[in-house]
């Protein structure tokens, strides 16, 4: 697996661990499992209430903590500056680690406006040595862009929601031109109807492999950084299972055929939505 590298030097591997609903001990032994398995990326978030499990599966794994890259989340109910610092820090402390490799903010909220005070916190939280990389979640051009205007700092991540029902080609440039990496979330839909799709599951028979490995080598090929979760082993390394392939041109732009103006999952429209 080749690594993206953002503007400030962090490198990532192309395909990160979600960690959503991985909870208690089982949750914890998927992450271990997910370590072993070759993932060195893993993603969490304060909401997610899994940063105990997450700081346990990586004590389990045995892989020493410099060879991972921990990302976790902000929730918005903790954008004031010193709620900010304070949840990072007890973030740590259930995690009991002493750095994120990776920390972002989980949505603008823009109904609160906090999220350029949020998001100065997270940059005296990187001065503190509290996070080493810092970025975004959900975020559109209007709200990243007021943050480089009042700020002068850009986010080397935004992670959103894309599948291949949602690929969100606007943002995808915008962030492009920002020189901030794509991260998507939900890349394989939450496991909804678009493993049954019909283009995709022509493709994968094509190439003699799943729809959802066909997913994630779109997003590989978009230059799209997913982060698909699954509490299996056999699935974590059929995840990974993508870099001996490659899909054609025309295979691109079907699968980029599928999308849809409406095609959030949940209706989380980042310009109105609201999370804390």
């Amino acid at each position: 697996m080749d690594n993206y590298q953002t503007r400030d030097g962090l490198r990532l591997p192309q395909i990160g661990f979600g960690t959503y609903k991985l909870n208690g001990t089982a949750g914890a032994e998927a992450i271990s499992s997910a370590i072993a398995n070759g993932y060195r990326l893993l993603d969490s978030a304060y909401n997610y209430e899994n940063e105990g499990a997450l700081g346990a599966g990586i004590r389990r794994s045995g892989v020493s903590r410099n060879q991972l890259l921990v990302t976790s989340k902000l929730p918005g109910r903790y954008y004031h500056y010193n709620d900010a610092i304070n949840a990072i820090q007890e973030s740590l402390f259930r995690s009991n680690l002493d750095y994120f490799d990776l920390y972002l903010l989980h949505w603008p909220n823009p109904q609160r406006d906090q999220y350029v005070e949020a998001w100065q916190a997270l940059i005296a939280a990187q001065k503190f040595g509290l996070v080493r990389h810092i970025g975004v979640c959900n975020f559109l051009p209007e709200h990243i862009d007021r943050l480089e205007r009042e700020t002068g700092v850009l986010p080397v991540v935004n992670q959103i929601e894309l599948h291949p029902y949602f690929n969100q080609a606007a943002m995808r440039a915008y962030n492009a031109q920002k020189g901030i990496l794509t991260e998507a979330w939900s890349p394989l839909g939450r496991a909804s109807q678009v493993l049954a799709e019909p283009v995709l599951k022509q493709i994968a028979a094509a190439h003699n492999k799943s729809v959802g490995q066909v997913i994630l080598r779109w997003d590989l090929q978009l230059g799209v950084l997913p982060i698909p979760k699954s509490q299996h082993s056999s699935r974590q390394q059929e995840n990974l299972q993508v870099f001996d392939f490659e899909l054609s041109a025309d295979e691109m732009a079907a699968i980029n055929g599928l999308t849809r103006a409406d095609g959030r999952n949940k209706n989380q429209d980042p310009a109105v939505y609201e999370e804390f």
